[in-house]
């Protein structure tokens, strides 16, 4: 038995918008600050933000996913440092559990607008919707889509170790060749280093400037760290 109850290495406040937390960010960059410290074989508990930074409520209204503001999504929380660790190590991660928090036992899927993010069937259906699913233990259920019960299998969208200076060059060069040789084709292929919106948590002036400059896109995975892999079993 543990002596006592896990640690919270982070917490959020879902009243708060994303980008006014100390403790979360939008973007891979070296320079930004660890919020924390985890040791080497210790169990934390970890609290997120969906993957819009809570720009989706709970209504039956879709026009949130149609306005919804794609340079502030995919807010991460820390990074943190984990004692021992040193540079070009392997961090071995399990994850225990996956739970929405108790005060957000809701989550949804969505539809986005052809004209705002769209999709790959955004031909076949191009306008907004949404549907709000509650969740009853593991189970979950829709007031939008009546009569269908199933196990909601929460996933860590994005988790990832911080790039080197190098690899995050590796990053943006790639990307930048695959924008540059793709200009032809009407569709995005590639998120370059975007300054608006760009998050990082309690850091402001030059840090916050340079992230902006240079820091990679928290949207896609990489082979290189991980990211954004969306697998329930990661």
């Amino acid at each position: 038995m543990p002596k006592s109850a896990l640690r919270y290495a982070a917490k959020v406040d879902l009243d708060k918008p994303a980008w006014e937390h100390e403790n979360l960010h939008n973007r891979w960059h070296p320079d930004v600050p660890a919020v924390g410290t985890i040791k080497n074989g210790e169990t934390v508990k970890i609290e997120c933000v969906d993957w819009t930074g809570g720009q989706i409520k709970n209504d039956d209204s879709a026009n949130d996913v149609r306005d919804v503001d794609l340079t502030r999504i995919h807010y991460l929380t820390g990074p943190f440092e984990i004692e021992t660790a040193e540079p070009g190590d392997v961090l071995v991660v399990d994850i225990q559990d996956v739970q929405p928090l108790d005060d957000h036992p809701w989550g949804f899927t969505g539809i986005f607008s052809r004209e705002n993010g769209g999709g790959f069937l955004d031909d076949t259906y191009p306008k907004p919707a949404k549907a709000i699913w509650d969740f009853e233990g593991i189970n979950c259920s829709s007031r939008h889509i009546p009569g269908v019960r199933f196990a909601g299998l929460i996933h860590p969208g994005i988790l990832g170790c911080a790039p080197s200076a190098e690899v995050l060059k590796t990053w943006n060069d790639r990307e930048g060749q695959l924008i540059t040789e793709c200009s032809h084709m009407d569709k995005v292929v590639a998120l370059p280093p975007e300054p608006k919106s760009v998050h990082v948590g309690s850091t402001e002036g030059d840090v916050k400037e340079k992230v902006g400059r240079e820091g990679a896109r928290t949207v896609p995975g990489r082979p290189e760290h991980g990211g954004n892999c969306d697998i329930k079993n990661l």
